[in-house]
Protein backbone atom coordinates (compact mmCIF):
# COMPACT_ATOMS: atom_id res chain seq x y z
CA UNK A 1 0.00 0.00 0.00
CA UNK A 2 1.73 3.32 -0.98
CA UNK A 3 2.45 6.01 1.11
CA UNK A 4 -0.13 9.06 0.85
CA UNK A 5 2.51 12.00 0.96
CA UNK A 6 1.92 14.26 3.52
CA UNK A 7 0.65 17.45 2.56
CA UNK A 8 2.05 21.26 3.90
CA UNK A 9 -0.40 23.21 6.03
CA UNK A 10 -0.70 25.10 8.77
CA UNK A 11 -3.16 24.22 12.21
CA UNK A 12 -6.08 26.63 12.72
CA UNK A 13 -3.96 28.39 14.97
CA UNK A 14 -1.05 29.46 13.12
CA UNK A 15 -3.78 30.19 9.99
CA UNK A 16 -6.18 32.63 12.86
CA UNK A 17 -2.65 33.84 14.29
CA UNK A 18 -1.37 34.85 10.02
CA UNK A 19 -4.90 36.18 9.49
CA UNK A 20 -5.11 38.56 12.46
CA UNK A 21 -0.96 39.72 12.24
CA UNK A 22 -1.88 40.32 9.17
CA UNK A 23 -4.97 42.63 9.73
CA UNK A 24 -3.84 44.44 12.51
CA UNK A 25 0.01 44.99 10.60
CA UNK A 26 -2.32 46.37 7.82
CA UNK A 27 -4.47 48.32 9.96
CA UNK A 28 -1.97 50.16 11.87
CA UNK A 29 -0.01 51.07 8.19
CA UNK A 30 -3.51 52.70 6.90
CA UNK A 31 -3.23 54.52 9.94
CA UNK A 32 0.17 55.85 9.86
CA UNK A 33 -0.19 56.50 6.13
CA UNK A 34 -3.87 58.31 6.89
CA UNK A 35 -2.08 60.19 9.57
CA UNK A 36 1.11 61.62 7.77
CA UNK A 37 -1.63 62.44 5.20
CA UNK A 38 -3.82 64.36 7.45
CA UNK A 39 -0.73 66.18 9.09
CA UNK A 40 0.97 67.18 5.99
CA UNK A 41 -1.47 69.46 4.62
CA UNK A 42 -1.50 71.55 8.14
CA UNK A 43 1.97 71.52 8.31
CA UNK A 44 2.91 72.64 5.36
CA UNK A 45 0.05 75.63 4.85
CA UNK A 46 1.60 76.81 8.87
CA UNK A 47 5.20 76.76 6.93
CA UNK A 48 4.11 78.47 4.44
CA UNK A 49 2.67 81.11 6.36
CA UNK A 50 5.72 81.34 8.66
CA UNK A 51 8.14 81.51 5.33
CA UNK A 52 5.71 84.17 3.65
CA UNK A 53 5.53 86.52 6.85
CA UNK A 54 9.84 86.43 6.47
CA UNK A 55 9.87 86.91 3.26
CA UNK A 56 7.07 89.88 3.11
CA UNK A 57 9.03 91.54 6.18
CA UNK A 58 12.41 90.82 4.24
CA UNK A 59 10.67 92.70 0.81
CA UNK A 60 9.36 95.88 3.13
CA UNK A 61 12.95 95.87 4.41
CA UNK A 62 14.52 96.22 1.05
CA UNK A 63 11.61 98.16 -0.42
CA UNK A 64 12.11 100.91 2.07
CA UNK A 65 16.11 100.85 2.13
CA UNK A 66 18.39 103.30 -0.90
CA UNK A 67 19.55 100.86 -3.32
CA UNK A 68 22.88 101.76 -2.21
CA UNK A 69 22.18 100.89 1.54
CA UNK A 70 20.44 97.48 0.48
CA UNK A 71 24.04 95.74 0.26
CA UNK A 72 24.46 96.95 4.22
CA UNK A 73 20.93 95.72 5.00
CA UNK A 74 22.13 92.45 3.79
CA UNK A 75 25.13 91.91 5.41
CA UNK A 76 23.59 93.02 8.47
CA UNK A 77 20.61 90.28 8.31
CA UNK A 78 23.50 87.31 7.71
CA UNK A 79 25.21 88.52 10.76
CA UNK A 80 22.36 89.00 13.06
CA UNK A 81 19.51 86.58 11.97
CA UNK A 82 19.37 82.84 10.86
CA UNK A 83 17.88 83.85 7.15
CA UNK A 84 20.73 84.58 4.20
CA UNK A 85 19.65 87.19 1.59
CA UNK A 86 21.33 87.44 -1.50
CA UNK A 87 20.82 88.79 -5.47
CA UNK A 88 19.42 86.75 -7.80
CA UNK A 89 21.57 86.15 -10.77
CA UNK A 90 20.48 85.10 -14.26
CA UNK A 91 22.96 82.51 -14.23
CA UNK A 92 21.70 81.00 -11.07
CA UNK A 93 20.80 77.48 -11.12
CA UNK A 94 18.45 75.83 -8.78
CA UNK A 95 16.81 72.39 -7.82
CA UNK A 96 13.40 72.15 -7.72
CA UNK A 97 11.57 72.12 -3.87
CA UNK A 98 8.96 69.75 -4.96
CA UNK A 99 10.64 66.25 -4.63
CA UNK A 100 7.69 64.82 -2.04
CA UNK A 101 4.42 65.50 -1.44
CA UNK A 102 4.93 67.83 1.36
CA UNK A 103 7.56 69.93 -0.79
CA UNK A 104 4.88 70.22 -3.22
CA UNK A 105 2.11 71.13 -1.05
CA UNK A 106 4.62 73.90 0.89
CA UNK A 107 5.72 75.28 -2.57
CA UNK A 108 2.29 75.69 -3.93
CA UNK A 109 0.72 77.20 -0.89
CA UNK A 110 4.27 79.38 -0.87
CA UNK A 111 3.23 80.52 -4.40
CA UNK A 112 -0.35 81.20 -3.91
CA UNK A 113 0.88 83.57 -1.04
CA UNK A 114 3.63 85.37 -2.56
CA UNK A 115 2.61 85.70 -6.24
CA UNK A 116 3.30 83.05 -9.17
CA UNK A 117 6.74 84.42 -9.70
CA UNK A 118 7.91 83.02 -6.48
CA UNK A 119 10.09 80.26 -7.07
CA UNK A 120 11.10 77.62 -3.89
CA UNK A 121 14.21 75.40 -4.52
CA UNK A 122 16.34 72.75 -2.50
CA UNK A 123 19.39 74.02 -3.96
CA UNK A 124 20.67 77.60 -5.10
CA UNK A 125 23.84 77.13 -7.23
CA UNK A 126 24.95 74.03 -5.02
CA UNK A 127 24.05 75.38 -1.83
CA UNK A 128 21.49 73.25 0.07
CA UNK A 129 18.58 74.91 1.99
CA UNK A 130 15.38 76.37 1.62
CA UNK A 131 15.33 78.96 -1.22
CA UNK A 132 12.81 81.55 -2.16
CA UNK A 133 13.31 83.70 -4.75
CA UNK A 134 11.16 86.75 -4.59
CA UNK A 135 10.92 90.65 -6.53
CA UNK A 136 11.35 93.57 -5.13
CA UNK A 137 10.84 96.11 -7.77
CA UNK A 138 12.34 94.73 -10.63
CA UNK A 139 15.36 93.03 -8.72
CA UNK A 140 15.23 89.86 -7.52
CA UNK A 141 16.23 88.21 -4.36
CA UNK A 142 16.82 85.02 -3.17
CA UNK A 143 16.16 84.27 0.49
CA UNK A 144 17.34 80.99 2.27
CA UNK A 145 16.05 80.04 6.06
CA UNK A 146 18.88 78.39 8.31
CA UNK A 147 16.09 76.49 10.26
CA UNK A 148 14.75 74.36 7.01
CA UNK A 149 10.97 72.52 7.53
CA UNK A 150 11.27 68.85 7.66
CA UNK A 151 10.27 67.92 4.03
CA UNK A 152 8.31 65.57 5.47
CA UNK A 153 6.63 63.98 8.58
CA UNK A 154 9.68 62.61 11.17
CA UNK A 155 9.99 58.58 10.19
CA UNK A 156 9.32 56.00 13.33
CA UNK A 157 11.81 55.30 15.21
CA UNK A 158 13.33 51.63 15.21
CA UNK A 159 12.01 51.33 18.50
CA UNK A 160 8.90 52.35 18.20
CA UNK A 161 8.25 49.91 14.95
CA UNK A 162 9.84 46.93 17.49
CA UNK A 163 7.31 48.23 19.91
CA UNK A 164 4.30 47.40 17.82
CA UNK A 165 4.95 44.48 16.05
CA UNK A 166 5.92 42.59 19.11
CA UNK A 167 2.10 43.93 20.53
CA UNK A 168 0.91 42.76 16.74
CA UNK A 169 2.10 39.56 17.22
CA UNK A 170 1.24 38.79 21.22
CA UNK A 171 -2.16 40.15 20.61
CA UNK A 172 -2.88 38.01 17.90
CA UNK A 173 -1.38 35.18 19.46
CA UNK A 174 -3.92 35.46 22.45
CA UNK A 175 -6.12 36.31 20.58
CA UNK A 176 -6.04 33.23 18.12
CA UNK A 177 -5.66 30.89 21.22
CA UNK A 178 -8.32 31.55 22.59
CA UNK A 179 -10.79 31.70 19.81
CA UNK A 180 -8.78 27.98 18.63
CA UNK A 181 -8.91 26.59 22.90
CA UNK A 182 -12.80 25.39 22.16
CA UNK A 183 -11.91 23.88 18.70
CA UNK A 184 -8.33 22.23 20.03
CA UNK A 185 -10.45 20.57 23.29
CA UNK A 186 -13.18 19.71 20.72
CA UNK A 187 -10.40 17.48 18.68
CA UNK A 188 -8.87 16.27 21.64
CA UNK A 189 -12.38 14.78 23.00
CA UNK A 190 -13.32 13.56 19.09
CA UNK A 191 -9.53 11.52 19.26
CA UNK A 192 -10.37 10.08 22.51
CA UNK A 193 -13.49 8.80 21.20
CA UNK A 194 -11.95 7.66 18.06
CA UNK A 195 -10.11 5.72 20.75
CA UNK A 196 -12.85 4.10 22.27
CA UNK A 197 -12.76 6.12 25.00
CA UNK A 198 -16.77 7.85 25.62
CA UNK A 199 -16.12 9.41 28.67
CA UNK A 200 -15.00 12.96 27.20
CA UNK A 201 -16.72 15.53 28.56
CA UNK A 202 -16.66 19.31 27.20
CA UNK A 203 -17.77 22.46 29.40
CA UNK A 204 -21.30 22.87 28.72
CA UNK A 205 -21.70 26.53 30.31
CA UNK A 206 -18.76 28.53 28.35
CA UNK A 207 -19.81 32.05 27.22
CA UNK A 208 -19.86 31.43 24.17
CA UNK A 209 -23.10 30.46 22.82
CA UNK A 210 -21.92 28.82 19.92
CA UNK A 211 -19.17 26.28 21.33
CA UNK A 212 -21.65 25.81 24.46
CA UNK A 213 -24.37 24.44 21.90
CA UNK A 214 -21.52 22.15 19.92
CA UNK A 215 -20.19 20.93 23.18
CA UNK A 216 -23.88 20.02 24.41
CA UNK A 217 -24.07 18.51 21.49
CA UNK A 218 -20.68 16.50 21.39
CA UNK A 219 -20.97 15.42 24.92
CA UNK A 220 -25.27 13.72 24.03
CA UNK A 221 -23.47 12.13 21.64
CA UNK A 222 -20.86 10.45 23.67
CA UNK A 223 -23.29 9.50 25.90
CA UNK A 224 -25.37 7.82 23.12
CA UNK A 225 -22.22 6.13 21.34
CA UNK A 226 -21.04 4.57 25.12
CA UNK A 227 -24.89 3.23 25.91
CA UNK A 228 -24.26 1.83 22.28
CA UNK A 229 -21.01 -0.15 22.82
CA UNK A 230 -22.50 -1.01 25.95
CA UNK A 231 -25.25 -2.79 24.42
CA UNK A 232 -23.37 -4.39 21.70
CA UNK A 233 -20.36 -6.00 24.41
CA UNK A 234 -23.61 -7.04 25.72
CA UNK A 235 -24.97 -8.82 22.55
CA UNK A 236 -22.10 -10.07 21.59
CA UNK A 237 -21.17 -11.96 24.81
CA UNK A 238 -24.90 -13.49 24.89
CA UNK A 239 -24.76 -14.29 21.26
CA UNK A 240 -21.02 -15.82 21.73
CA UNK A 241 -22.30 -17.75 24.63
CA UNK A 242 -25.67 -18.90 22.69
CA UNK A 243 -23.77 -19.95 19.74
CA UNK A 244 -21.06 -22.44 21.33
CA UNK A 245 -23.05 -23.51 23.61
CA UNK A 246 -24.83 -25.53 20.82
CA UNK A 247 -21.73 -26.11 18.90
CA UNK A 248 -20.49 -28.07 21.80
CA UNK A 249 -23.62 -29.63 22.10
CA UNK A 250 -23.28 -30.96 18.06
CA UNK A 251 -19.68 -31.43 18.85
CA UNK A 252 -20.35 -33.99 21.74
CA UNK A 253 -23.36 -35.40 19.40
CA UNK A 254 -20.64 -36.10 16.62
CA UNK A 255 -17.92 -37.66 18.64
CA UNK A 256 -20.79 -40.14 20.51
CA UNK A 257 -23.32 -40.79 17.72
CA UNK A 258 -21.18 -40.56 14.22
CA UNK A 259 -19.48 -44.38 13.91
CA UNK A 260 -17.94 -43.16 10.57
CA UNK A 261 -14.15 -41.91 11.21
CA UNK A 262 -14.56 -39.37 8.12
CA UNK A 263 -17.78 -37.68 8.55
CA UNK A 264 -16.82 -37.53 12.35
CA UNK A 265 -13.57 -35.60 11.18
CA UNK A 266 -15.67 -33.46 8.45
CA UNK A 267 -18.03 -32.46 11.15
CA UNK A 268 -15.32 -31.34 13.83
CA UNK A 269 -13.77 -29.43 11.39
CA UNK A 270 -16.54 -27.93 10.43
CA UNK A 271 -17.61 -26.99 14.58
CA UNK A 272 -14.02 -25.97 15.18
CA UNK A 273 -14.17 -23.31 11.90
CA UNK A 274 -17.08 -22.38 13.02
CA UNK A 275 -15.74 -21.77 16.72
CA UNK A 276 -12.69 -20.05 15.01
CA UNK A 277 -15.25 -17.23 13.01
CA UNK A 278 -16.87 -16.71 16.20
CA UNK A 279 -13.77 -15.57 18.28
CA UNK A 280 -12.92 -13.66 14.90
CA UNK A 281 -16.19 -11.75 15.44
CA UNK A 282 -15.55 -11.46 18.68
CA UNK A 283 -11.84 -10.24 18.44
CA UNK A 284 -13.04 -7.42 15.51
CA UNK A 285 -16.06 -5.81 17.97
CA UNK A 286 -14.01 -6.17 21.18
CA UNK A 287 -13.95 -2.40 22.47
CA UNK A 288 -10.30 -3.26 24.12
CA UNK A 289 -9.21 -1.35 27.02
CA UNK A 290 -5.06 -1.18 25.66
CA UNK A 291 -2.49 -1.09 28.52
CA UNK A 292 0.84 0.54 26.65
CA UNK A 293 3.89 -0.69 27.86
CA UNK A 294 6.90 -0.86 27.03
CA UNK A 295 7.51 -4.15 25.17
CA UNK A 296 10.84 -6.71 23.83
CA UNK A 297 9.66 -7.20 20.45
CA UNK A 298 11.96 -10.02 19.93
CA UNK A 299 10.47 -11.92 22.47
CA UNK A 300 7.20 -11.25 21.67
CA UNK A 301 7.24 -12.48 17.79
CA UNK A 302 9.50 -15.60 18.89
CA UNK A 303 6.41 -16.44 21.68
CA UNK A 304 4.04 -15.87 18.68
CA UNK A 305 6.17 -18.28 15.98
CA UNK A 306 6.24 -20.91 18.35
CA UNK A 307 2.69 -21.31 18.51
CA UNK A 308 2.47 -21.76 14.99
CA UNK A 309 4.53 -25.70 15.06
CA UNK A 310 3.45 -27.33 12.56
CA UNK A 311 6.29 -27.23 10.08
CA UNK A 312 4.69 -28.82 7.26
CA UNK A 313 2.29 -25.92 6.84
CA UNK A 314 4.32 -22.59 7.80
CA UNK A 315 8.06 -22.04 8.90
CA UNK A 316 8.96 -18.51 10.39
CA UNK A 317 12.16 -17.59 10.32
CA UNK A 318 12.90 -14.32 12.57
CA UNK A 319 15.76 -11.56 12.62
CA UNK A 320 14.93 -9.12 15.39
CA UNK A 321 17.16 -7.36 17.15
CA UNK A 322 16.72 -7.66 21.52
CA UNK A 323 16.97 -4.29 20.88
CA UNK A 324 13.99 -3.54 19.90
CA UNK A 325 11.65 -2.20 22.84
CA UNK A 326 8.29 -1.20 21.50
CA UNK A 327 5.27 0.47 22.90
CA UNK A 328 2.09 -1.37 22.71
CA UNK A 329 -0.73 -3.64 24.34
CA UNK A 330 1.07 -7.21 24.59
CA UNK A 331 -2.48 -8.94 23.98
CA UNK A 332 -2.98 -6.74 20.90
CA UNK A 333 0.17 -6.62 19.44
CA UNK A 334 -0.08 -10.45 20.03
CA UNK A 335 -3.24 -10.82 18.07
CA UNK A 336 -2.08 -8.93 15.33
CA UNK A 337 1.17 -11.15 14.70
CA UNK A 338 -1.15 -14.06 15.09
CA UNK A 339 -3.57 -12.69 12.10
CA UNK A 340 -0.64 -12.23 9.82
CA UNK A 341 0.99 -15.31 10.30
CA UNK A 342 -1.98 -17.60 9.97
CA UNK A 343 -2.75 -15.30 7.00
CA UNK A 344 0.70 -16.33 5.76
CA UNK A 345 -0.32 -19.76 6.70
CA UNK A 346 -3.13 -19.39 4.69
CA UNK A 347 -2.23 -18.27 1.55
CA UNK A 348 1.33 -17.30 1.50
CA UNK A 349 2.57 -20.58 -0.27
CA UNK A 350 2.93 -22.40 -3.39
CA UNK A 351 0.61 -25.69 -3.77
CA UNK A 352 2.01 -28.33 -1.81
CA UNK A 353 4.41 -26.77 -0.25
CA UNK A 354 4.40 -25.08 4.15
CA UNK A 355 4.98 -21.31 3.79
CA UNK A 356 7.20 -19.94 4.48
CA UNK A 357 7.83 -16.18 6.48
CA UNK A 358 10.73 -13.91 6.98
CA UNK A 359 10.71 -11.35 9.95
CA UNK A 360 13.13 -8.52 10.20
CA UNK A 361 12.28 -5.43 12.05
CA UNK A 362 15.01 -2.23 12.21
CA UNK A 363 14.74 1.23 13.78
CA UNK A 364 13.90 4.13 12.06
CA UNK A 365 13.66 7.41 13.92
CA UNK A 366 10.93 7.19 16.78
CA UNK A 367 9.16 4.32 15.37
CA UNK A 368 10.47 0.38 14.48
CA UNK A 369 9.51 -0.86 11.25
CA UNK A 370 8.46 -4.48 11.82
CA UNK A 371 8.60 -6.24 7.79
CA UNK A 372 6.79 -9.75 7.41
CA UNK A 373 7.55 -11.41 4.05
CA UNK A 374 5.71 -14.72 2.27
CA UNK A 375 6.67 -16.37 -1.08
CA UNK A 376 3.22 -17.12 -1.69
CA UNK A 377 1.32 -16.03 -4.99
CA UNK A 378 0.75 -12.74 -3.40
CA UNK A 379 -2.80 -10.45 -4.54
CA UNK A 380 -2.93 -7.98 -7.41
CA UNK A 381 -1.87 -4.37 -7.39
CA UNK A 382 -5.84 -3.28 -7.46
CA UNK A 383 -6.73 -5.20 -4.48
CA UNK A 384 -4.13 -4.38 -1.87
CA UNK A 385 -6.49 -1.39 -0.57
CA UNK A 386 -9.46 -3.89 0.15
CA UNK A 387 -7.58 -6.31 2.01
CA UNK A 388 -7.86 -3.89 4.90
CA UNK A 389 -11.91 -4.44 4.75
CA UNK A 390 -14.01 -6.30 6.81
CA UNK A 391 -14.97 -9.69 5.56
CA UNK A 392 -13.10 -8.93 2.19
CA UNK A 393 -11.41 -12.21 0.10
CA UNK A 394 -9.14 -12.15 -2.69
CA UNK A 395 -9.36 -14.63 -5.06
CA UNK A 396 -7.03 -17.02 -3.35
CA UNK A 397 -9.28 -17.03 -0.53
CA UNK A 398 -12.56 -17.61 -1.95
CA UNK A 399 -11.30 -20.67 -3.52
CA UNK A 400 -10.55 -22.42 0.62
CA UNK A 401 -13.40 -20.31 2.65
CA UNK A 402 -12.09 -21.42 5.86
CA UNK A 403 -12.00 -17.44 7.42
CA UNK A 404 -14.02 -15.34 8.33
CA UNK A 405 -12.46 -12.05 6.27
CA UNK A 406 -11.37 -10.07 9.38
CA UNK A 407 -7.89 -10.99 9.97
CA UNK A 408 -6.08 -8.35 8.27
CA UNK A 409 -8.92 -5.84 9.05
CA UNK A 410 -8.79 -6.82 13.21
CA UNK A 411 -4.60 -6.04 12.54
CA UNK A 412 -5.39 -2.62 11.03
CA UNK A 413 -8.06 -2.01 13.63
CA UNK A 414 -5.44 -2.66 16.75
CA UNK A 415 -2.74 -1.37 15.00
CA UNK A 416 -4.56 2.22 14.86
CA UNK A 417 -5.51 1.82 18.87
CA UNK A 418 -2.31 1.53 19.44
CA UNK A 419 -0.38 4.23 17.18
CA UNK A 420 1.18 2.15 14.94
CA UNK A 421 0.34 1.56 10.76
CA UNK A 422 -0.13 -1.11 8.22
CA UNK A 423 1.25 -1.36 4.91
CA UNK A 424 1.10 -4.23 2.39
CA UNK A 425 2.64 -4.69 -0.74
CA UNK A 426 3.91 -7.12 -2.91
CA UNK A 427 7.35 -8.11 -3.57
CA UNK A 428 9.02 -8.18 -6.65
CA UNK A 429 10.24 -11.61 -6.68
CA UNK A 430 6.95 -12.60 -5.45
CA UNK A 431 4.94 -12.73 -2.17
CA UNK A 432 2.81 -10.44 -0.13
CA UNK A 433 4.89 -8.03 2.38
CA UNK A 434 3.49 -6.75 5.67
CA UNK A 435 4.99 -3.73 7.34
CA UNK A 436 3.67 -2.46 10.66
CA UNK A 437 5.35 0.55 12.23
CA UNK A 438 5.44 0.68 15.94
CA UNK A 439 6.15 3.72 18.34
CA UNK A 440 9.61 3.12 20.14
CA UNK A 441 9.60 2.93 23.54
CA UNK A 442 12.55 5.45 24.81
CA UNK A 443 14.68 3.74 27.80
Amino acid sequence: MPRRRRRLGLSLFWRTFAWLALLLAGVGLVWVITFRELEAEPRAVEAAHQLGDLVTLTRAALTDVEPIQRLVLLKSLEQRASIHVQVAEPKDFWEAYDQSAFAKRLALALSSRLGADTVVARSVNGAPGLWVRFYTGRDAYWLRTQAEPAASLPRPRAWWLALVLGATLLGSAVIAGLINRPLVELSEAANRIGEGEYDSHLNEHTLTSEIRDVNRGFNRMARVLAKLEQDRSVMLAGISHDLRTPLARLRLEAEMSVEDDMARNAMAQDIDQLDAIITKFMDYARPTELQLQPLQLSELVDHEARLFRNTDEIRIRHHVPATLIVMGDPTELGRVLQNVFENARRYGHAPGEPARVEVIAQARGTEVELTMRDHGPGVPDAVIAELTKPFYRGDAARTAVTGSGLGLAIVEKALQRMGGQLEISNAQDGGLITRIRLQRASV
